[in-house]
């Protein structure tokens, strides 16, 4: 493959990737995407939409999903750091209820695959942070869903220091548990 290297993880389907980062004195090069690559990585979704938001020390997203219209989503950091997280929400699943996260940065070029039927959210550990996902399908306002973040039937090992104040949205402050899903 040689463009990137892919990890696996004990949740099927969700992959890390490192791609290729050519650098010298004057910066670097990396692709972000090559279709074929990611294809041959088991990566075979089809984006039809680009997204970005910017966040600050603490802001924790999610965890997030829509309920009829899945999302697929590669992730990645193009500035600063954070914590990603994906939950399996496929019914049946094995892993059903499991979370796995990645530390996510500028520096270390890491991408998240994260396959359709996941929650997803993550938490801002530099002081600011620009997060970027390609999405398979688009996002639709009123097909929202989500769990709380602290969910204990769960049980997300968020990396919070001491000294961190959790910033959430009033939206993610109010979603229930997995067990109040009707999945």
């Amino acid at each position: 493959m040689g463009r990137i290297t892919v990890e696996t993880c004990h949740i099927d389907g969700l992959k890390v990737i490192t791609p290729q980062v050519f650098g010298d004195s004057r910066g670097y090069f990396v692709e972000t995407y090559h279709k074929q690559a990611y294809a041959e990585a088991g990566i075979d979704a089809e984006f039809v939409q680009d997204n970005q938001s910017a966040s600050r020390y603490g802001v924790l997203r999610g965890l997030h999903f829509q309920i009829n219209h899945p999302q697929a989503k590669l992730v990645r950091v193009v500035s600063g750091e954070v914590f990603d997280v994906a939950v399996d929400m496929r019914k049946g699943s094995p892993t059903y209820g499991q979370w796995y996260g990645v530390i996510l940065s500028a520096d270390n070029k890491k991408q998240f695959f994260i396959p359709e039927d996941f929650a997803h959210g993550f938490l801002v550990l530099s002081d600011y942070a620009e997060f970027f996902y390609k999405v398979t399908d688009f996002y639709h306002p009123d097909d929202e869903g989500g769990i709380i973040y602290n969910d204990p039937d769960i049980g997300v090992e968020w990396p919070i220091p001491e000294n961190m104040v959790l910033i959430l949205s009033e939206k993610d402050t109010g979603w229930g548990g997995i067990r109040d899903l009707n999945r």
